[in-house]
Formats: C-alpha cells, sequence, structure tokens
C-alpha cells in the first residue's frame, strides 16, 4: 500500500503548493540543486524551497543518505511550469543535491533504494521513457515529447515538455531505475526527421 510519507524520510512540510493532482499516467521528475552534497545538507536546502514558495515531494543527499520530504504525492509540488505540477495520479518531484556536470549517479547513491521503493507502492513505472537526459549545456535547448510525458515513468526536468531547463545532466538512468529499466525510447534526432523536407532561404 502507498504511504503518502516515505518513511525514512524527515519532514518540512511545505505551506503552499500546486493543488491537487490532474490525473494520468504517474511519474517522477528528477531535479538538481547546484551545491556540493559534501557541505550542504538536505534539510537546509528543503528549507529553502519551502521558504521561496517551491517546495519539491523529496530533497535528496545522494552521499549522505538524506531524505527530506515537504508534500505528500497527492498534491502538486512546483519546480514545473503552471499546470505540468498536476500531471500524473502522481508527479514526484525530486531535487537532488549535486552539478550537471557531474552526474550524481556517479556516487554512492545512499537511499536510493529506499526511494524507489517508495515509488514503486506509487505504481511510478522503472523506466525512462525519453532515454538519457543530454548533458549540459546541451540539454537546455532539448524540446521534452507529449507523447512520451504522456506515458509516465522516469524523466529528468530538461525532458518535461514546456521547460527550458537543463537539469540534472548526463545521468546514468541505469543506476536509478535499477534492475528494471525497461526500453529506452529516444526519439529520433531533429536532423534525421527533416531530411526531404529542406526549405530554401
Amino acid at each position: 500500500m502507498a504511504q503518502a510519507w516515505l518513511p525514512v524520510a524527515s519532514r518540512i512540510p511545505a505551506l503552499e503548493d500546486s493543488g491537487p493532482m490532474g490525473g494520468g499516467a504517474p511519474r517522477v521528475v528528477w531535479f538538481i540543486w547546484p551545491t556540493d552534497p559534501q557541505r550542504v545538507s538536505a534539510r537546509s536546502v528543503a528549507q529553502r524551497l519551502v521558504q521561496i514558495k517551491r517546495p519539491s515531494h523529496l530533497v535528496w543527499n545522494p552521499v549522505t543518505g538524506q531524505v527530506i520530504q515537504s508534500l505528500p504525492p497527492t498534491r502538486a509540488a512546483n519546480g514545473l511550469p503552471g499546470a505540468l505540477n498536476r500531471h500524473g495520479r502522481v508527479c514526484v518531484q525530486i531535487r537532488v543535491l549535486g552539478s550537471v556536470d557531474e552526474p550524481f549517479t556517479e556516487t554512492k547513491l545512499d537511499g536510493l533504494d529506499d526511494i524507489l521503493a517508495w515509488l514503486d507502492s506509487w505504481e511510478v513505472p522503472r523506466r525512462w521513457p525519453a532515454g538519457p537526459p543530454l548533458p549540459y549545456p546541451h540539454s537546455v535547448a532539448a524540446q521534452g515529447s507529449l507523447r512520451l510525458w504522456a506515458r509516465g515513468g522516469h524523466f529528468g526536468n530538461s525532458q518535461v515538455p514546456g521547460t527550458s531547463e537543463g537539469d540534472p545532466g548526463p545521468i546514468d538512468v541505469h543506476r536509478i531505475v535499477g534492475g528494471h529499466p525497461g526500453p529506452l525510447e529516444v526519439p529520433r534526432p531533429r536532423q534525421e526527421m527533416d531530411q526531404g523536407c529542406k526549405v530554401e532561404r
């Protein structure tokens, strides 16, 4: 049975959120909070996000394993533009302490198993429909696919349609989805799609 609060997480409740969820496939979006996880705590980042009224469901320090929760999955967080926050039965938003240049999946990922088991209980599929996120800064220009977004599963912030952010960088998605990565459905490059449709300028 799904639990509203991750058992291993400490809580810093949000004072505001984006409202109830709108329904659809369950998903999770991975963000980066740019900082040194060796020197900054997940608690201090969660407090800051609540203070600026942009709380995530979880803030995670993959080096120390500290996890802070501010919202239950039945309420929408504030990290995405507008109504995107409410897409899905759940749209769990996770802020990971780290850098877009040094993938957090290269650390020891303390606490990841607990987070994944919790996401499993909310029936978030262990798949990455849009394939691995692009490296920064190429990820800033990435255009998310509504078709892939509608399938649910795991996404980087840069892969969400309608966003213009470049995180989380070139993370190893297989380290996150574990032994059940599922098929990675990577869209064809735009150049291939445009062949035969050259426009004279």
